[in-house]
């Protein structure tokens, strides 16, 4: 454990989620809206046809393809969306508001193999609850798989961090 800050209880990475959740919902919209165009752009240039379908949503969700196609992009969404922040600062937008910071256990960033363990072992924040009966080593199921840890920050160091950002 980081000497210098303490590991992050259940309150702060349960508050950290629900803003990060939002921004994830954001993306998640902005990703279907631009996938539902690409299909309605094949479909508008006669490479693949509605089948019957009433529209294009109908027509996705018909199809064990398309609505595969459409799983997998959200899921690659979120896991970029967490590996991009925790391996270039250690911190998601809702991390940053709650002081909180993901690192090694030797205190350095998190590599993208590490995040999206992380992000696959969280089990959609379950793996947080942990968290509430780990009393000596506040350490998340997620923590423990990618050998990682959450601390909490000082108002000081999350602005240094965020401050060296580019």
């Amino acid at each position: 454990m980081s000497g210098e800050f303490l590991r992050a209880g259940f309150w702060r990475r349960f508050a950290s989620l629900v803003y990060d959740t939002l921004a994830i919902i954001a993306f998640a919209m902005l990703t279907v809206v631009l996938y539902l165009f690409a299909v309605q752009g094949l479909i508008s240039l006669d490479v693949i046809s509605l089948n019957g379908a009433e529209d294009v949503s109908a027509f996705i969700q018909n199809s064990n393809l398309l609505s595969g196609i459409r799983t997998a992009l959200l899921i690659i969404v979120s896991l970029v969306f967490f590996g991009y922040f925790w391996t270039k600062s250690g911190q998601t937008i809702g991390m940053r508001a709650w002081r909180l910071k993901v690192q090694t256990l030797e205190g350095n960033l998190i590599s993208w193999p590490q995040s999206i363990i992380r992000s696959v072992s969280a089990l959609l924040g379950l793996g947080n609850l942990v968290v509430l009966v780990d009393f000596k080593n506040k350490k998340a199921l997620q923590d423990y798989i990618s050998k990682t840890e959450v601390i909490t920050l000082t108002k000081e160091e999350n602005r240094r961090i965020y401050s060296e950002l580019d």
